[in-house]
């Protein structure tokens, strides 16, 4: 399964951003995961038939999920400076509810995006 993810850049504190995850092949679970530099990677959103947030991000961001596309979105409201980080979009199946926020249990990965947010 390939994953490419897309929309990253460099914004102002405030600003919205709206990453993609294009999946070749539909996957039950995707997911958005971040790390900054000198950080491990931390969740930031799933979604499955409903949709699952850090507590970090909740209220400012957004999971939806085309199934058509196959295609997975994050639209990013209100970032700040602490947002800057690499953002990984995850994909699997079979991942239980529990397991959704963590990084082990999704076995296809994309490259990555940049999102920087500045002060």
């Amino acid at each position: 399964v390939q994953l490419q993810a897309s929309g990253g850049g460099l914004v102002q504190a405030g600003d919205s951003l709206r990453l993609s995850c294009a999946a070749s092949e539909r996957k039950i679970v995707m997911g958005w995961f971040r790390q900054a530099p000198g950080k491990e990677r931390e969740f930031v959103a799933a979604i499955k038939s409903y949709p699952s947030y850090a507590d970090s991000v909740k209220g400012r961001f957004t999971i939806s999920r085309d199934n058509a596309k196959n295609t997975v979105y994050l639209q990013m409201n209100n970032l700040k400076p602490e947002d800057t980080a690499v953002y990984y979009c995850a994909a699997g199946s079979g991942i239980i509810l529990s397991s959704m926020s963590n990084g082990a249990a999704y076995p296809y990965w994309g490259q990555g995006t940049q999102v920087t947010v500045s002060s």
